[in-house]
């Protein structure tokens, strides 16, 4: 973090004009927008020779952002206008396969048109962009992002023309240890600019934010408030329901806040009918319309009540991989794809793992009546002493929560994946834990906990973390790193907290049409014969309240490594990388029909 501001302060002495890094616009695709998505130039930079000069100090000109045009009386040894292009949103690990590997900088590059209007402003925004970006407007800074999940925007009103402008953003998406998530992972690094890329044009005075569901305390209330991005009172504003005939006029105080309650009886929604509303707010020159469900989410004992009324959440895990090709998944349709297999799987649920997903698959999870378990990268060996490590942590659960607060279907924060005991770890995920109900006390929290070997084929989970969360989770893989599958016959389970219980994780890997005896690994018999054990032992875990098997589809990883198996695909999938199911896709399918009659 501190590095980023020390960046800032050395273009300012420059005398560049920079913009700034505001708070997320809420609902950005309902703006008025210009998108961005599509070809844009790019420059491969290993030695950042378009940043540094070669005394590694940051050029006070020239560089790449200043997009100079190619004049051969000139020293200039870059072109966009004949370097390459690439489609975006996108990750550089699929779209150019000399960077299959590559981990360093890349610079692109896009011009667009803009019509300046002196009462509006323009907020450009990026869905995500992998790891570290530094954006130009037309030569300027307009600011810097660190985190590879998660949205920003920024103010460029100021840095725009009349007329043709052009974009330039430096994305390093280079691991670090200080980092969230840190060096040692297991996924794929995918760099580059992977979501939508969108200029928003909005009033001078706009709503910024605003938050509308069922109240917590009162039934028969919907409440919420409006947030204007400047502090300005009386502003009236409209809040529109039309299917339940509310329309509700607002005024702003003087931080710009405007707060209502309506008395309301909405049809709730559940995965069997996921009901969604038509919301609209408004005011004399802006109009944003969302789609809104309301429910309720919470434990009682070792039980999950949605509406009030016990729920199993039959789940599968699934990593931001695009179906049927290698890369960063991110449409709508990549969306529709992997949450229709999920469906046909069974579930009610999926597990978002291990960053939070791209908007599509949130509103497509919800529309579908798929509840979300949507999660933060603090994955394995975070660095738990260092204050900066933290900040960006509570940073990227802060815009998670921010973005996705209106989507009823995510109903549970994870805070964490499989990390260490440590009394210096149990400050972190405390004080994390602790902030995300700050930011959002209507959702639970939980985190996948790690299970260690026990004598006796006893297992007793403690986690130090169990006082913070809602749901005790944890990850085991019985007959894959531990045990055979003949082990899941006499082992037993005792979690000694009063709180449901979902197993986050469990699996082996097994390539798509390897064939063979179910004692033998890698094969489909393997994991069919894994996943039938698994699934009887789950029967005599007291107060199991959810599974999350690792994974839907096999999906690229540099930690997998075997020869004529792997290939860099993590093999644990149901799916196979190009959509073909495997044998223990139907075990799980046939126990989630079960299931689903047992809690009828």
């Amino acid at each position: 973090m501190k590095k980023i501001v020390m960046l800032c302060c050395t273009f300012l002495l420059m005398g560049k004009a920079i913009a700034q890094e505001i708070p997320l616009v809420s609902n950005i695709s309902s703006r008025n927008n210009i998108t961005l998505n599509g070809k844009w130039s790019y420059i491969v930079d290993p030695l950042e020779n378009g940043y540094y000069d070669y005394r590694l100090m940051p050029f006070k000109n020239n560089g790449f952002f200043e997009n100079k045009k190619f004049n051969t009386t000139d020293l200039t040894e870059y072109n966009f206008a004949t370097s390459a292009t690439m489609d975006i949103p996108s990750d550089w690990n699929s779209k150019d396969e000399r960077l299959f590997f590559y981990e360093g900088t890349v610079w692109f590059q896009k011009d667009f048109n803009y019509k300046k209007d002196s009462k509006t402003k323009g907020i450009l925004h990026f869905g995500a962009v992998n790891y570290d970006a530094k954006v130009y407007v037309n030569g300027k800074l307009a600011g810097t992002h660190v985190g590879g999940y998660t949205p920003f925007n920024f103010d460029v009103t100021d840095l725009l023309v009349d007329g043709n402008n052009f974009v330039v953003v430096k994305v390093d998406n280079k691991r670090h240890k200080d980092n969230v998530p840190t060096v040692n992972m297991d996924w794929w690094n995918y760099g580059g600019i992977t979501r939508d890329v969108t200029l928003a044009q909005v009033p001078n005075t706009y709503v910024e934010d605003y938050l509308v569901q069922l109240d917590k305390k009162e039934k028969g209330k919907i409440s919420g408030w409006i947030k204007l991005n400047s502090e300005t009172a009386n502003q009236s504003i409209s809040v529109s329901i039309p299917e339940l005939k509310i329309k509700k006029s607002i005024t702003t105080d003087a931080k710009g806040m405007a707060y209502f309650e309506i008395k309301a009886n909405p049809v709730l929604w559940t995965p069997e009918k996921p009901k969604l509303y038509d919301v609209t707010i408004s005011k004399a020159d802006e109009n944003i319309t969302d789609q809104i469900g309301f429910r309720t989410i919470e434990t009682k004992g070792k039980e999950i009540l949605l509406n009030g009324k016990k729920v199993f959440l039959r789940g599968i895990s699934i990593h931001e991989e695009a179906p049927f090709r290698s890369g960063r998944a991110w449409s709508e349709d990549d969306a529709i794809t992997l949450l229709n297999w999920a469906k046909e799987l069974g579930c009610n649920y999926v597990r978002l793992a291990h960053y939070p997903h791209n908007e599509n698959m949130v509103r497509q999870a919800e529309k579908m009546g798929i509840m979300i378990w949507s999660e933060v990268p603090v994955y394995w060996t975070i660095s738990w002493t260092n204050p900066d490590t933290y900040a960006n942590a509570e940073r990227q659960l802060h815009d998670m929560i921010y973005r996705d607060k209106n989507r009823c279907g995510i109903v549970i924060w994870s805070i964490a994946n499989e990390t260490p005991h440590s009394d210096e770890r149990d400050v972190f995920l405390s004080k994390l834990a602790k902030y995300a109900r700050t930011q959002d006390n209507t959702r639970l929290i939980s985190m996948a906990m790690e299970v260690t070997k026990s004598p006796n084929n006893v297992n007793t989970l403690h986690d130090n973390m169990n006082e913070f969360v809602d749901i005790v989770s944890f990850n085991q893989y019985l007959g894959w790193y531990r045990g055979t599958n003949e082990s899941c016959k006499d082992m037993q389970w005792v979690i000694p907290y009063n709180k449901p219980v979902i197993i986050s994780e469990f699996g082996g890997e097994a390539l798509q049409g390897l064939h063979g005896d179910k004692k033998e690994r890698w094969n489909e018999e393997y994991q069919e014969e894994l996943y039938i054990q698994n699934t009887q032992m789950f029967n005599r875990i007291e107060g199991l309240a959810g599974v999350s098997p690792w994974i839907l589809v096999d999906f690229r990883s540099p930690r997998r490594q075997l020869p004529n198996i792997q290939d860099f695909f993590n093999r644990k999938g149901l799916i196979s990388d190009q959509g073909i199911k495997k044998k223990a896709f139907y075990v799980m399918k046939d126990w989630y029909a079960q299931k689903e009659q047992e809690y009828k």
